[in-house]
């Protein structure tokens, strides 16, 4: 079988707890983002862009969302405090996908956005294509204002997901995979 053909078929993201050292390094980052963005793009917007949030960063974002979080639910505990803190450092690298569509004459919001959800699926796939596991999350921090401004997203500006990659902890043949639709009800075929 085609080994792309394969690899979709088997493509499963990993908890981000399961994303181990080491990430990519800079290079094969630049390579994965470079692939990530041959998406379908009409008018050649580049309606998205990336912010990648590796080494201590990760740590610093992760004060960020500790505070906002300890606003918004003073009486939790220091487990699930911890647990916040720690959202941006249980992967070796985080790449923020933000979405930047805004109106055009010619291409309507729509496409911009689906743009940046293509990219976020492109960059989950060559991670795992270099050998990389990713996830694909939002989580409440993704539509938080706070965070949001500390990672420099102007007011317009969207967050499509944070991509989290790593090495797999659990090798691809040994991943349990969840349950998938049944495409007998989602497919239809149109016939004039």
């Amino acid at each position: 079988m085609n080994h792309m053909l394969s690899l979709l078929e088997t493509r499963r993201s990993l908890p981000p707890k399961q994303l181990l050292e080491p990430g990519p390094d800079k290079e094969q980052l630049q390579r994965l983002l470079t692939i990530a963005a041959r998406v379908p793009d009409h008018g050649k917007l580049a309606p998205w862009r990336f912010i990648v949030i590796a080494e201590s960063a990760r740590a610093h974002l992760g004060e960020i969302v500790a505070a906002a979080f300890t606003t918004d639910n003073a009486e939790m505990d220091g487990e699930i405090l911890e647990i916040e803190r720690g959202r941006f450092t249980r992967a070796p690298v985080v790449v923020a996908i933000v979405s930047r569509a805004r109106s055009h004459p010619k291409i309507p919001l729509w496409e911009q956005q689906l743009s940046a959800g293509a990219v976020a699926m492109n960059l989950l796939i060559s991670a795992e294509a270099a050998g990389f596991s990713a996830a694909w999350l939002t989580e409440w921090c993704a539509f938080d204002r706070r965070v949001l401004d500390a990672l420099g997203l102007e007011p317009d500006e969207r967050l499509a997901g944070f991509v989290h990659i790593g090495t797999p902890a659990v090798k691809r043949e040994d991943r349990t995979d969840r349950t998938r639709p049944d495409l007998t009800s989602l497919i239809t075929y149109y016939e004039g």
